[in-house]
C-alpha cells in the first residue's frame, strides 16, 4: 500500500473514532477550510453548518458508526473513499435506539503539509428496520 494511500486511510478511521468520541476539536483539525457537506434532505453546508448540528446529535443521543471502506484512491493530491456506514442512535433519554445505514463518499486533499483533509462529504444513511 502506497504512503497516501494508507494516509487517507488513517485520516478516515481518525475520522469515524472523532465522531464515536464526540471529539469536535478533533474533527475540525481533521477537515479544510472550505470542506462541503451533503446529507439527505438538507442543503449543502460548511464548517460553520457543522458545529450545531453535530453537538446537537451528540448532547442528545449516544452514536456510533462503524464505516467498512469499500475503495480508496488518491490521484495526486486529491483522494476519494467509498464506504458502507452503519449508525446507531440511542436517546440518552432513554426509548429506541435508531439505525441507519448507507454509503459515503468522501473527498480528500492533500495540504502543503503532507496531512490529507476531508473536504468534500456526501452521503445516503437512512433509517432502517430493525
Amino acid at each position: 500500500m502506497e504512503s497516501d494511500e494508507r494516509a487517507v486511510r488513517e485520516v478516515h478511521a481518525a475520522w469515524i473514532e472523532a465522531v464515536n468520541a464526540g471529539d469536535l476539536e478533533r474533527l475540525f483539525a481533521l477537515m479544510s477550510d472550505d470542506v462541503v457537506f451533503v446529507n439527505p434532505g438538507l442543503a449543502p453546508f460548511g464548517r460553520d453548518g457543522f458545529p450545531a448540528r453535530f453537538s446537537s446529535a451528540h448532547r442528545e443521543n449516544r452514536i456510533h458508526c462503524i464505516s467498512e471502506l469499500q475503495e480508496v484512491v488518491v490521484v495526486g493530491g486529491l483522494a476519494h473513499t467509498l464506504c458502507s456506514d452503519s449508525l446507531s442512535v440511542e436517546p440518552r433519554a432513554g426509548g429506541d435506539a435508531m439505525k441507519l445505514a448507507g454509503h459515503r463518499l468522501t473527498v480528500y486533499r492533500k495540504q502543503s503539509d503532507g496531512r490529507w483533509l476531508l473536504a468534500r462529504d456526501a452521503h445516503t444513511l437512512a433509517a432502517v428496520e430493525h
